[in-house]
């Protein structure tokens, strides 16, 4: 028998026994441990087990963890929330700013990313107020996090850094990678891959040295997008292929999705629409499964883009419309700006220009009051939108 299954073991008579002093101090390092090891459904049923002894905010945090990362949203978001009130009524600020985060982690997986902001900036003085400095990071890059999918990513990237001489000062390596891996995100949103690369790079080394199997494959993930950025297509497909293969191997449903879209995006820009679409609904499906509610609207999206260019008109508007819908109700600008601009070229193609200059117009001024990397194209397009209008006129 391994030092695990002793330790399993022993929890488990604990809980048998009604010793739940013993059962919960051990059933929280276990499920420590194999949070870090992706193992959610061990973790699940561990904290279920440790749970049957009495509500004990620690155990909703790790049971919620792994809901999470298992994309149950909901249910993770029920748990944190239970954690959350238990943490109140004993005046525990250290654990009430985690439960805080992770109740804001969980709404920025749905897409309410305005909410999810103000969770995490509830629980930042918290963790200050503590004293606690590996919580204060996490705050920081929760912050950044919310920032960068609202389209603020010089500001997120300001977050980020505050958080990366934190980790490091405290030894904390999964937070020490995880920031490198946001500011590589950033950095990619800005226009900057090969420094997105670089930090992707960092962190990926790190969590190849402490394990940390579920990290490294969102980092590989990300390197995929890099190098799709580069222009390095059959690197970035080598990425997201291995990356696909270690998210499906630790039950990462969410992540699942994301890189299966990845690889769907790319097949559609290389003319390899059929597998596209297919690579598309599958990520559609599991988003639609657990509930992410923008991640479905961004797939929605995909397809609908691919759609327009097989002549679909009518399909491709529908879930474009749809996608619209959703990122104006989560406040998501960064969606809304590709959104608008798929709208309007829809539009010129079904000969309707003037809607399409409403919409490219909103394009191109969000994404200039976001310092969008596309801000140019899209004015360009919109000139070129302009020109058709004044053509309809002379013709009329």
């Amino acid at each position: 028998m391994t030092t695990i299954e002793q330790v399993v073991e022993v929890h488990r008579l604990a809980v048998k026994g009604r010793e739940t002093a013993i059962a919960r101090n051990i059933g929280g390092w276990l499920a420590t441990v194999w949070l870090r090891g992706s193992r959610f459904t061990d973790v699940i049923d561990l904290a279920r087990l440790t749970l049957t002894l009495g509500p004990h905010a620690p155990a909703l945090n790790h049971l919620g963890g792994a809901q999470s990362s298992l994309g149950r949203l909901q249910q993770a978001l029920s748990s944190y929330e239970q954690a959350l009130r238990l943490y109140q009524e004993t005046d525990d600020r250290g654990g009430e700013a985690a439960a805080l985060n992770n109740i804001g982690g969980v709404f920025e997986s749905l897409g309410d990313r305005r909410r999810a902001l103000d969770y995490y900036q509830r629980a930042l003085p918290l963790t200050r107020d503590v004293g606690g400095r590996e919580g204060e990071a996490a705050a920081l890059n929760n912050i950044g996090l919310a920032y960068d999918g609202l389209g603020e990513w010089q500001r997120a990237l300001e977050y980020y850094q505050q958080a990366l001489p934190i980790s490091r000062e405290t030894g904390d390596s999964v937070g020490e990678a995880v920031t490198l891996s946001n500011i590589g995100l950033a950095y990619r949103h800005l226009g900057d891959p090969q420094r997105a690369l670089d930090h992707y790079q960092q962190a990926l080394s790190i969590q190849r040295d402490i394990g940390d199997r579920a990290g490294e494959a969102t980092t590989l993930n990300n390197i995929g997008l890099a190098h799709d950025g580069l222009g390095d297509r059959p690197g970035a497909l080598d990425y997201y292929r291995r990356a696909l293969s270690l998210r499906r191997e630790v039950g990462d449903r969410q992540g699942e999705a994301v890189t299966l879209a990845n690889i769907g995006v790319l097949l559609g820009d290389v003319g390899e629409n059929e597998r596209a679409l297919e690579f598309l609904r599958k990520a559609l499906s599991i988003r639609r499964e657990i509930g992410d509610r923008v991640g479905a609207a961004t797939t929605l999206n995909n397809i609908g883009a691919i759609l327009f260019g097989l002549g679909d008109l009518d399909g491709a508007r529908e879930g474009m419309e749809e996608v619209l819908e959703v990122v104006l109700e989560v406040g998501d600008r960064s969606s809304e700006v590709v959104v608008r601009s798929n709208l309007a070229a829809l539009l010129v193609e079904m000969g309707r220009v003037d809607e399409a200059l409403e919409f490219q117009r909103g394009a191109v001024d969000l994404a200039e009051r976001m310092g969008h990397p596309a801000s140019g194209a899209l004015r360009r397009y919109l000139g070129d939108i302009e020109q058709a209008a004044r053509e309809n006129e002379d013709r009329s």
